[in-house]
């Protein structure tokens, strides 16, 4: 079965159309959210919101875009708005620690690590930027549109991320090897 025809057959209500749908693109659509949640849980919450978006938006899919790109943007568009609403939530209660994005865990792991470390302690802007451009792909226009904010100001944001990360991964990477030298008592 073509990937139109299950399209169509999953707008039209069809369940099992629905489910192969979901089977293909779960992954791609948690690995994005994922990225943008920065916690597992919170993650698993933004993308059902996805599901839920995608599947009451599947009788307006126009094929104007490929299928896979209409996906990630309701998932990238559902996280983003998912985090608004919980910032908002947070910023009316006590602050919260920042939490650590996720990377694949393949490669090397220390540089992983140090990367997390990293992105974690950028400001909330910066990492969304950078994430989405550099991590996702995404246009400066795109990422204006999804964050609210103009391209200049993407630009300059992701600038920004970028020389605070080389100056943080340097600092991550020195502080590591002082604690290698210390632990063999050097």
């Amino acid at each position: 079965m073509t990937e139109s025809h299950l399209i169509r057959q999953a707008a039209d209500g069809d369940a099992r159309a629905i489910r192969a749908l979901y089977e293909r693109y779960a992954p791609r659509v948690y690995a994005v959210v994922r990225r943008i949640a920065a916690d597992a849980d919170l993650a698993e919450d933004y993308a059902q919101e996805a599901w839920i978006r995608v599947i009451r938006a599947l009788p307006t899919f126009r094929g104007d875009a490929r299928f896979s790109t209409w996906i990630h943007r309701i998932a990238v568009n559902a996280a983003l708005q998912a985090l608004r609403r919980s910032e908002t939530r947070e910023k009316r209660r006590a602050a919260m620690p920042e939490q650590v994005p996720a990377v694949s865990r393949t490669g090397d792991v220390l540089l992983q690590d140090r990367l997390e470390d990293a992105l974690a302690l950028l400001p909330d802007g910066m990492r969304q930027v950078i994430i989405l451009h550099d991590v996702e792909g995404f246009t400066h226009e795109e990422i204006g549109d999804a964050l609210g904010v103009a391209p200049g100001t993407s630009k300059s944001q992701l600038f920004k991320a970028r020389a605070k990360m080389r100056n943080l991964l340097k600092t991550l990477a020195a502080d590591s090897k002082d604690e290698g030298v210390a632990s063999w008592g050097i």
